[in-house]
C-alpha cells in the first residue's frame, strides 16, 4: 500500500497529510497565517504520529507546488525535497488550482448531467487573483492566470470563459472566490467559501502521479510562482 505525506502550504494555511492507498489517515494543519517556516516540520511529525506511519515508511512525498505565496511556497518545497532526499523517495508535485478544482466538484456537484466549469482562486493581494478554468472532470480548459478585478480587467477572461460555459455555470472556490462579488458575471455561479486550500485535497491527483510513476527532480523543481516576487533592495551601500 503506497503511503504518501502530502504538503499544502500554497496560502497562508499549513497542511499537512498522510495517506495510505488513497486513503486519508490523518491530517494536522495550523490556520494562523505566515507561520509555515515554525510549524511545517512539527506539523509533519505530528501527522505521522497520529496517522501510525513512520517517515522510513513514505513512500514518496507529494507538495502543492502553486500558484500561491511566494514565501509559503518555498518553504514547502524546501521541506518536501529535503524529506524525499533523506529518505531516498520520490518527489511529487501538484497543482493547487487542479487540486482546488477537483475539491469543489466533490463537494458541491451541480444535479443534472448539464456542463459546468469550476473556476478556483488564489488570493494575489489587492483585488488580484490567481486562477484557471477547469471542466468538471478537473480538466484544464484555460491555463493559470490572474484576474484583476478593477478597471474591467477581468473582461478577457469573461469573454473566454463564455466560449465554454454560456450558462455561468461556474463553482468557484479558494481563498480569492470572495472578490468575484465585484464582477456582475460572476453572480449566478456557486461560490464555495468552505473550500480551501488543504492536504486532503491532494491525494487524489498525488496517488494517480504515484501509481504513474510521474515523479519530480528533486534538485531541478521550483515551485509555480506565477511572477516574481517583489523584493526590494537596500539603498545603503554595502562595505
Amino acid at each position: 500500500m503506497a503511503k504518501l505525506l502530502l504538503l499544502e502550504t500554497a496560502t497562508d494555511v499549513c497542511s499537512v497529510a498522510v495517506s495510505v492507498d488513497g486513503h486519508l489517515r490523518a491530517l494536522t494543519e495550523e490556520l494562523e497565517a505566515n507561520r509555515h517556516a515554525s510549524v511545517l516540520t512539527l506539523l509533519v511529525a505530528r501527522c505521522c504520529r497520529d496517522a501510525g506511519v513512520e517517515l522510513s515508511d513514505l513512500d514518496a512525498v507529494a507538495v502543492s507546488r502553486g500558484p500561491g505565496s511566494y514565501t509559503s511556497l518555498r518553504v514547502g518545497a524546501s521541506t518536501a525535497k529535503g524529506l524525499a532526499y533523506a529518505l531516498g523517495i520520490p518527489l511529487i508535485a501538484i497543482d493547487t488550482l487542479q487540486a482546488l478544482a477537483l475539491a469543489s466538484a466533490h463537494n458541491h456537484p451541480f444535479p443534472d448531467q448539464e456542463p459546468y466549469g469550476m473556476l478556483p482562486m488564489i488570493d494575489a493581494r489587492r483585488m488580484e487573483v490567481w486562477t484557471a478554468l477547469f471542466d468538471q472532470f478537473g480538466r484544464e480548459l484555460l491555463p493559470p492566470q490572474p484576474i484583476v478585478f478593477e478597471n474591467n480587467l477581468f473582461l478577457d477572461i469573461t469573454l473566454l470563459l463564455r466560449q465554454y460555459f454560456t450558462g455561468n455555470r461556474l463553482i468557484l472556490s479558494g481563498n480569492g472566490a470572495y472578490k468575484s462579488g465585484v464582477a456582475s458575471f460572476f453572480e449566478p455561479s456557486v461560490i464555495l467559501t468552505n473550500v480551501r486550500c488543504a492536504a486532503v485535497h491532494l491525494i487524489e491527483l498525488a496517488e494517480q502521479k504515484f501509481q504513474n510513476n510521474d515523479y519530480e527532480d528533486i534538485v531541478q523543481f521550483e515551485p509555480f510562482y506565477m511572477k516574481a516576487p517583489n523584493i526590494t533592495e537596500s539603498s545603503k551601500k554595502q562595505y
